[in-house]
């Protein structure tokens, strides 16, 4: 007969076993969750990913499109990064694909440029990644406040809007600029398309009736006696509402299809055709020939500029974002999120994709749906793969203003201008500024300009307020008599606050009450501090001693034997030692003072004692007091 093996039977597992499974889960982590796969979280995440797939199908062709691309290339981008994510995700609602603030921002540094540019610049947005998590950097996103953040993805959103609307009415132009744009809208206003504007309108409307289907309360569901009943009818309604994108992109291609078939014309601007199959394998373009140009390497970076290191920024923001609002039990790590981003997007380059992240609305919608793990992101992008191997040919009858519609009523949401209504309401009015200076600037200027310009602001009220010192100040007396100040700081001393904190204890400083630091909150201190501190005590502790440093760390005093002239410095270990430190200083400058005002006679006649005892007093002057 087998026996069981006790706890203390089974075979101790060896430290270096355990750190080599630490490591593996914390840089891949599906063989954390793999191992408990059940055959309920198998389900969920099926129903969960055909789900996806059906919202990010359409989805994706307006994203392309929304970057002025052909939708094909918006398909391209669905798969790879959802089947990476699997193995280096760490969230499950985390949906990998592209998205509107991608698109937009892709827009601005690759218009009117070749395909060329943007599978190359969804490489090097990968390697950026990649490398950004090789140097643990994932802090740098921490830089970006929320209100930031809100004013960045409001202003993305108004301008996909309005960069919308020349589809959403029949219109074709080509335009630089939110400004641009409107200006082309009003001059091509009399061009207007009726029948691209009414059907526009319907999906829009449609859209928006479909999204509030599952939130309405039924007559028919009131009756508490047949739950069952009650729970079907609310399934099926939660699904229309769900699939509400793939619904109209299916009754409205199918009008246009029908349409051709009796009439043998469409009165609808269509997507045009794509290339059936799945996109061929290959390394991203590394030169690309526009005209009779040629582009090398060099020239394709220097062309992206600022994009090369925005987009990555912009990419592992979206998904941490989309983390803490879905993931709230469990801590985010951003180094492995900029690990998992970065594969992604190089990998998704080999087979023609924008540059992918995170979207609130795919991730929302497998929150909905009952995701339990990464592995949704292997269905969902079956899915892309399966619709671009048999259904392109029906693509092509996609009208433009179904498509758009699908993306207005995508991003409108994310317009969220109550924030700065908040913001403006609190008594520190930076955040507010912060976030309508975000809004305004990147409408006005441009999107990415704006986020710039929003995290400088950020990072100047955060500089800000390390170069002024704030510390408590408590005026005390021992029980032996002796008055003195104390000082007691918030946080460490730092190397901008110098200045002011040195003309702050100047202010302080009297000849009569000596000053005290309490040092408790300084764990390390950098040259330039250590410098202050030796200038303030020159200047205060050269005729007596009137500054004194309490519980400083034996690293930190170990720094001022390095970097500081120790003359002049006084260190008082507890604070139990104060009165008797204080005490016995008064009385070290009382016994001064009285040596000085001996007679001139008396000195001649005690010149010998004089000297002996100036001999002493100096090296106890000198020392530092650790008592």
């Amino acid at each position: 007969v087998a026996k069981r093996m006790t706890d203390e039977e089974c075979p101790p597992i060896s430290i270096s076993e355990k750190k080599s499974r630490f490591t593996m889960t914390k840089y891949l982590p599906v063989f954390e969750w793999l191992p408990r796969y059940t055959r309920f979280k198998a389900v969920s995440d099926i129903i969960a990913g055909i789900t996806l797939g059906l919202t990010m199908i359409p989805q994706s062709m307006a994203y392309a499109v929304l970057a002025e691309r052909i939708p094909q290339y918006g398909l391209y981008s669905c798969f790879v990064g959802g089947f990476v994510y699997i193995i280096l995700g760490t969230t499950k609602e985390v949906s990998i694909g592209p998205s509107s603030l991608m698109s937009l921002v892709t827009l601005q540094y690759t218009r009117d440029m070749p395909q060329d540019f943007v599978i190359l610049l969804c490489f090097l947005t990968g390697c950026v990644q990649f490398l950004m998590s090789v140097l643990n950097l994932g802090f740098l996103v921490d830089f970006i406040s929320i209100p930031v953040t809100s004013g960045f993805i409001s202003a993305g959103a108004l301008i996909i809007v309005i960069a919308q609307l020349q589809g959403f009415l029949g219109l074709k132009y080509k335009s630089k600029s939110i400004t641009d744009n409107l200006y082309q809208l009003f001059k091509n206003i009399n061009n207007v398309r009726l029948t691209d504007f009414t059907l526009g309108i319907s999906s829009f409307i449609f859209l928006l009736i479909l999204k509030k289907l599952k939130d309405i309360d039924y007559p028919c569901m009131r009756n508490k006696k047949d739950a069952r009943r009650n729970e079907i009818i609310k399934k099926v309604l939660w699904y229309f509402s769900i699939l509400r994108n793939a619904l109209i992109v299916f009754i409205t291609s199918t009008i246009a299809y029908e349409f051709e078939a009796n009439t043998g014309s469409i009165p609808f601007r269509l997507s045009g055709k794509i290339e059936a199959g799945i996109p061929k394998i290959s390394l991203p373009p590394f030169s690309s020939q526009v005209g009779n140009q040629t582009y090398t390497f060099l020239d394709m970076c220097a062309h992206y500029g600022l994009g090369l290191g925005l987009l990555p920024i912009i990419s592992v923001s979206m998904n941490i974002a989309i983390a803490k609002a879905f993931a709230v039990d469990t801590s985010i790590n951003a180094t492995q999120e900029m690990l998992a981003l970065g594969v992604c997007n190089m990998l998704s380059s080999f087979v023609s994709s924008l540059p992918i992240s995170g979207a609130f609305t795919r991730s929302g919608v497998g929150s909905a749906s009952g995701v339990q793990t990464p592995m949704a992101g292997l269905y969902s992008g079956t899915m892309a793969l399966l619709a671009l191997s048999f259904l392109t040919p029906y693509f092509y009858y996609i009208p433009r203003a179904t498509l758009s519609a699908v993306l207005i009523s995508a991003v409108l949401p994310m317009i969220d201008l109550k924030i700065i209504k908040v913001l403006w309401k609190g008594s520190s009015k930076t955040d507010a500024i912060a976030a309508t200076g975000t809004f305004v600037l990147s409408i006005l200027i441009g999107i990415e300009i704006g986020l710039l310009l929003g995290i400088f602001f950020n990072l100047i009220i955060f500089i800000r307020f390390f170069a002024r010192s704030t510390f408590q100040i408590d005026n005390c007396k021992t029980h032996l008599g002796n008055k003195y100040i104390m000082l007691k700081f918030d946080t460490c001393l730092h190397y901008p606050a110098v200045t002011s904190f040195y003309d702050k204890v100047m202010n302080l400083a009297t000849k009569d009450v000596p000053l005290i630091i309490n040092c408790k909150t300084f764990t390390s201190l950098d040259y330039t501090s250590i410098k202050g501190i030796e200038t303030l005590s020159k200047k205060l502790n050269y005729e007596k001693n009137q500054f004194w440093l309490l519980n400083l760390n034996s690293d930190i005093v170990q720094n001022f034997d390095i970097f500081a002239d120790n003359k002049y410095i006084r260190l008082i270990k507890k604070k139990e030692n104060i009165a008797d430190v204080l005490y016995n200083d008064a009385l070290s400058n009382k016994n001064s003072e009285d040596l000085i005002n001996v007679p001139l006679n008396s000195q001649q006649e005690d010149s010998e004692f004089i000297s002996e005892e100036l001999i002493l007093m100096s090296p106890l002057e000198c020392k530092i007091r650790q008592q």
